[in-house]
């Protein structure tokens, strides 16, 4: 078998129709998944599941907004039956709204504690059962190194992160005796249409304190997901894959 192959399942991406996400759904369905890629933005969705359908990769566009977590069981529910069986779950959607505590309103604390971290539970509660009763299953939520390490300016981005990990430990501990693991990937400053838009001067400075001296891909982050999503991953639960070129260390 080659390494890190994953016909014959069927992954839930969230937050897919650009970026990580985006990534993620195409390595994933590169090695061999059938994918939902899963975000609010439908086209966006329907122009990638068409992109990949014509390279053979198997791709359903599902409209889902994180944001009303309460809605997250009734959307997986209408999938088609060839897609309603998640075998890995990505809880990779996310915002920011950021500022300092002193002027951060309750508004921006809760929207962004919702998605990020709540929505992360819907989802993850709406399919860890069926990977219970079939005895396998990968759930993996994209942290940050902010939520390990702090940022000023983004509380409620760091403590949702930060709530990722101690989430996903808990889980880990609760799902191991049904062979569904579960782990957490922290990316670092990652190269995306978001860090395009900072200043070169302030690129450079981030790139300057990074170990490796470069900003994190996409697909660097894409490919952590892929081995944790793996038959090679199966002894790797309750665990942080920092995936920042050593800028937490």
């Amino acid at each position: 078998m080659t390494a890190m192959r994953l016909e014959g399942r069927t992954a839930l991406v969230t937050g897919a129709s650009q970026g990580i996400g985006e990534a993620i759904v195409r390595v994933l369905g590169a090695q061999g998944a059938k994918v939902i890629a899963a975000a609010r933005s439908i086209d966006k969705l329907q122009s990638l599941s068409a992109e990949l359908a014509a390279e053979g990769v198997e791709v359903h566009p599902l409209e889902l907004d994180l944001a009303a977590p309460e809605t997250v069981a009734e959307k997986l529910g209408e999938l088609p039956e060839s897609f309603s069986e998640v075998d890995i779950l990505v809880n990779n959607a996310g915002i920011t709204e950021d500022g300092l505590l002193a002027r951060m309103s309750l508004e921006a604390w809760e929207d962004v504690l919702r998605v990020n971290l709540t929505g992360a539970f819907a989802t993850a509660r709406a399919v860890s059962r069926g990977m219970m009763r079939r005895r396998w299953g990968r759930i993996i939520s994209i942290s940050s190194v902010v939520g390990l390490m702090g940022n000023a300016g983004q509380a409620n981005y760091a403590a949702a992160k930060a709530g990722l990990v101690g989430f996903s430990k808990s889980l880990a501990r609760e799902l191991a005796s049904r062979n569904v693991t579960v782990n957490v990937v922290a990316p670092g400053f990652i190269g995306t249409a978001m860090t395009d838009r900072i200043p070169e001067k302030h690129r450079e400075e981030l790139v300057g304190v990074i170990p490796l001296k470069r900003l994190g891909s996409v697909d660097d982050v894409a490919w952590a997901v892929a081995f944790l999503a793996s038959e090679e991953a199966g002894y790797v639960t309750g665990h942080v894959l920092n995936v920042s070129g050593g800028l937490y260390i």
